[in-house]
């Protein structure tokens, strides 16, 4: 039997710039869910470089399950005292509380100061210390890898505890049950769709391949309504794209609610059909239609 041998590649052959080339392709949103797995909490974009008064953290994000805000500060450097510096001006201009520095390695007084910023700080804030990797076998593709150098005390017993609390009411562990068997709905036939971990929630996010909008799932029991839509959080030039084409759109998707809520950062383009979705027995009429909507979705606006 013939093994290869395991090579570490340098970030800079990857990534020549932190900006440009490292913080886009952490962005794309198969990439946050890389990094989603390995700190055990999904994350969602917000932003890339945005402002913080003088300055523009690297991405703000947020926790989908639990609303929290997230800064990540990129750096295909070892650590400095300058970064660390911006870590706690970020995260205190912007009220986050997960923050996460992503380094080429992660110098030992950097690593005690991070360990120590979360004994000393309160349950609300934490902080992590993120070594960089890449990795191939011969002639592979290089394989991007997460390692953690540094966490907050006990943050994996943490994290359990705010999803049993947050899956305590009926309703919670009804949405969760909904999405697992909607996930495993559209497996088994075949949808296609990049599909991710349930949650507890009213949404079920999807991505398409694009950074500024996702493809949204929700189902509302008060109003008895499903519906699918694109999500734009946080780009209006976005929207009026799409507008741009609204004549086209909605003669392939009928039904369209076109809502630019120009009071608001984001926008939405929404479906919507009854069904209530604490009606179990009417799951796989809902699985199908969401399912469905969303490939429609996905192909149509994959267009423009």
């Amino acid at each position: 039997m013939n093994l290869g041998r395991i090579e570490q590649v340098d970030l800079r052959e990857i990534w020549r710039h932190e900006a440009t080339n490292f913080t886009k392709w952490l962005a794309k949103p198969e990439n946050m869910e890389l990094l989603s797995e390995e700190i055990d909490i999904e994350l969602s974009l917000i932003d890339t470089e945005y402002n913080v008064g003088r300055f523009n953290v690297d991405i703000f994000a947020e926790e989908l399950s639990a609303d929290r805000k997230v800064i990540i500060e990129n750096q295909l450097e070892r650590t400095d005292h300058d970064h660390l510096g911006k870590l706690i001006t970020y995260a205190s201009g912007l009220d986050a509380e997960i923050i996460i520095w992503i380094v080429k390695d992660v110098l030992e007084e950097h690593q005690q100061a991070i360990d120590w910023l979360n004994e000393n700080t309160g349950e609300k804030i934490n902080f992590f210390a993120i070594r960089m990797e890449v990795w191939k076998i011969g002639n592979s593709e290089p394989a991007p890898k997460f390692h953690i150098i540094s966490k907050p005390n006990n943050w994996t017993k943490s994290v359990k505890r705010s999803v049993q609390k947050s899956a305590l009411t009926e309703t919670k562990l009804l949405q969760l049950k909904f999405w697992d068997n909607f996930k495993q709905y559209a497996t088994e036939n075949n949808f296609n769709l990049r599909l991710r971990k349930a949650n507890p929630q009213h949404w079920y996010d999807l991505s398409f391949g694009r950074t500024d909008c996702h493809i949204g799932l929700t189902i509302n029991s008060q109003k008895k309504e499903l519906a699918c839509e694109i999500y734009i959080p946080n780009s209006k030039k976005t929207f009026e794209q799409f507008y741009n084409h609204k004549n086209e759109i909605d003669n392939m998707l009928t039904g369209l609610e076109w809502m630019e809520l120009p009071t608001k950062k984001a926008s939405r383009i929404k479906k919507k059909t009854k069904g209530d979705f604490k009606n179990e027995k009417k799951w796989t009429e809902y699985f199908e239609w969401l399912g469905k909507t969303a490939i429609q979705f996905q192909e149509i606006f994959n267009k423009y």
